[in-house]
């Protein structure tokens, strides 16, 4: 297992301390120069939502369009968590996204990959304990991966729970099935980010700090907040839901829906404000990336991936002027 520094709340595990979030390594923090300062928000394109490109492909396309990373999923058709040449697979993509200049966060959210006939099974809460030890397996191999790309993250969540399963023991299969993955996150520095998920065991913010309180809030568990559930089913709105995961905030994931409807829409065919949503973010000081999610849209992904981009940065909050050296906001042109 690789061995990684321990990162702060909201700092990327290879951001060095003297450079901003999205400067190129070799640019002094304070150097001169025409134009904006870097924008405060990171933004990145799930590959759930480019399985039709392979992925050298996919992050090439990332690359040329301007996003600051990709939220990697592991699967099949990608970078496969069960490959016996993980490893070296893992050492390629690494490579790849250092020549690029793209960030990187894990996620486990793949439909077949454990699998081929129950989606996104076994789970965590699985009455099985076999089932439920190759999730857990599966959480340890991402924080592995994760530490050798130098991501900011592994994402996860809890499962639905199982038909005549109560509440209670539940909860308690997922304490326990968290554990290793837990202890791998701490031990790598990269924390493990459960996402809320409607229908799922764990689906609010409040379930979140259900399950936090659970285990003792360690270090290593974090929070990946997705932008379109809150807007679905959090009693706040989607920037008050910022403003309040804002200390747990790990990873975040992004895209339009509707109340009350569970389906991932491109920017501007749903209800989400998102200037409000953003400014919250950007405040927070978080400095991970913010990922679009749109996996039922992979048949045309290279378009929703060039179009999302540019509405972000619209939406976003305007960088603060670039500084010189001498201290003034240098001169636009």
């Amino acid at each position: 297992m690789s061995q990684h520094p321990n990162p702060g709340p909201n700092q990327h595990p290879n951001q060095h301390s003297n450079q901003g979030p999205n400067q190129h390594p070799n640019q002094h923090p304070n150097e001169p120069g025409d134009g904006p300062a870097p924008h405060p928000l990171r933004f990145g394109y799930g590959t759930n939502g480019l399985t039709d490109l392979r992925l050298d492909d996919a992050l090439a396309l990332l690359a040329d369009l301007g996003y600051d990373g990709v939220g990697l999923t592991l699967d099949h058709m990608h970078l496969d968590p069960l490959a016996d040449d993980l490893a070296a697979r893992t050492r390629r993509v690494a490579r790849r996204l250092d020549a690029l200049g793209l960030g990187v966060t894990v996620e486990t959210g793949a439909r077949y990959v454990l699998d081929p006939r129950r989606k996104h099974g076994p789970s965590l809460l699985d009455p099985d304990p076999a089932d439920r030890a190759r999730r857990a397996d599966l959480l340890v191999r991402a924080v592995d991966v994760a530490a050798d790309l130098g991501a900011h993250a592994v994402h996860c969540f809890s499962g639905i729970t199982p038909a005549g399963t109560d509440e209670e023991t539940a909860w308690k299969r997922l304490a326990e099935s968290l554990a290793p993955a837990l202890d791998a996150a701490a031990t790598a520095g990269v924390p493990l980010a459960v996402e809320p998920e409607p229908g799922h065991l764990l689906a609010t913010l409040a379930d979140f700090h259900t399950l936090r309180r659970t285990l003792g809030d360690p270090d290593a568990l974090g929070l990946t907040l997705d932008i379109g559930h809150c807007q679905c089913l959090e009693p706040l709105p989607p920037a008050d839901c910022v403003r309040a995961a804002g200390p747990w905030l790990r990873h975040v994931q992004i895209e339009d829906m509707r109340r009350g409807v569970h389906e991932h829409l491109p920017f501007g065919d749903g209800e989400i404000d998102f200037p409000p949503v953003l400014e919250a973010l950007a405040a927070t000081g978080y400095q991970g990336l913010t990922v679009v999610e749109l996996p039922r849209h992979s048949h045309a992904g290279p378009h929703f991936a060039a179009h999302s981009l540019p509405f972000l940065r619209r939406a976003a909050p305007a960088p603060p002027p670039r500084t010189n050296r001498s201290g003034p906001p240098s001169a636009t042109h």
